[in-house]
């Protein structure tokens, strides 16, 4: 693979959701990523086709059986000869399988040994299972999403699972990777999507502490509590976005639906106008089709967007013009991100059903990870 971190591999243990996500992250920027995959039970067979699996792209695969010392041999072998690797078990498991950070740090001493799970590798819950609702709940942060008197409504499994799962896994392999270049020194990447779903609610506790952030639900700011980040449905059943929130935007968006000069609408910031305001403007945004709203608010900063399905997202011509998504073996899905001037990521591929690329991998044998540093081939 081709990106900025090509020379960096990874071993991945075959796991669901953010484990999967971050190396797919690490492999579309260019690390060689080799997943492990574990004998899959009867019964969770047919669940995913791995030729459909976006998470699962632009991998090497070795089948191995860790229940058996061969296969756990094996694994060592691939770990001695990374720069880290990924579990996503419960605590405990890697260390029952004697694939545990010890064993693999012994090994291997630069190794970053990177842990996905819920709530961490310590403290109560450490055991426990738990999925992205139940990680955001305990987080504070699905207690603020929904509407105003509604109950907490949580969008999809984003937010713990992917924005403070995966992604915040890559990104502290990425940093310790760094370390462990500069200094020699391994070390575990204890990484829990309770922590991360925190983490992503920072800008919140900024608000709350300066007393403009409250418990309630879809009152605020940022939830649809006012009458200017909020969706209006149109007449056609479709919906616009509204995000005009500095007073040259919300200026703008007053002026193309003609409430320049309603005094009403000079009260912004004042949370004991913003029903009535949205009242209002739900009112007017239900006389005009989606894309007639559009057309009238292409050409402005006024922050009004169309809400696009995922069936419509590929198509609208900013996401066309800039390549955000791309078709693979008939898959639609998400190009890499972020984009370098440089060192340009390559296309993804999908994984072809019982693919294992055993005989393509061999220990000792790498990459260099930068121009002083030779490879080595045993």
């Amino acid at each position: 693979m081709s990106g900025p971190l090509k020379g960096v591999r990874i071993i991945e243990f075959g796991a669901i959701g953010p484990a999967p996500f971050a190396c797919m992250m690490l492999a579309d920027n260019g690390a060689d990523v080799i997943r492990v995959a574990r004998h899959v039970p009867a019964w969770r067979q047919g669940i995913m086709d791995a030729s459909k699996d976006v998470l699962a792209r632009s991998r090497r695969v070795v089948h191995l059986d860790l229940k058996t010392p061969e296969g756990v041999r094996e694994a060592r072998a691939l770990a001695r000869d990374a720069d880290g690797i990924v579990e996503g078990y419960r605590p405990g498991v890697m260390e029952r399988l004697g694939l545990g950070p010890e064993v693999l740090l012994a090994d291997n001493p630069r190794l970053v040994y990177g842990r996905m799970t819920g709530w961490g590798q310590d403290g109560p819950l450490a055991q426990r299972a738990g999925h992205d609702i139940n990680y955001i709940a305990l987080a504070g942060a699905l207690h603020a999403f929904g509407r105003e008197g509604g109950k907490p409504t949580p969008p999809a499994n984003l937010v713990a699972d992917f924005g403070g799962g995966g992604m915040l896994l890559a990104f502290g392999m990425v940093s310790a990777i760094l370390h462990a270049r500069a200094t020699g020194e391994g070390q575990v990447v204890d990484c829990a999507m309770l922590d991360g779903t925190a983490l992503l609610m920072s800008m919140m506790w900024s608000l709350r502490s300066a007393g403009v952030w409250r418990d309630e639900r879809g009152v605020n700011l940022l939830d649809t509590g006012t009458h200017f980040y909020e969706t209006y449905e149109t007449s056609d059943g479709k919906y616009i976005a509204i995000g005009a929130v500095e007073p040259e935007f919300y200026a703008l968006l007053r002026e193309r639906l003609g409430l320049a000069d309603d005094p009403d609408f000079d009260r912004q910031r004042d949370p004991k106008a913003w029903p009535d305001l949205k009242a209002r403007l739900s009112t007017i945004f239900k006389t005009r089709s989606r894309d007639e709203w559009c057309r009238i608010f292409d050409p402005t900063d006024a922050c009004v967007t169309p809400v696009l399905s995922m069936s419509e997202a590929p198509d609208h011509p900013h996401a066309r013009a800039r390549g955000v998504f791309t078709t693979i073996d008939g898959v639609v899905q998400p190009s890499p991100a972020p984009r370098y001037s440089r060192t340009v990521n390559d296309a993804p591929r999908m994984l072809r059903p019982q693919q294992d690329d055993r005989d393509a991998i061999r220990p000792g044998r790498r990459t260099a990870l930068c121009a002083s540093e030779p490879a080595t081939d045993s």
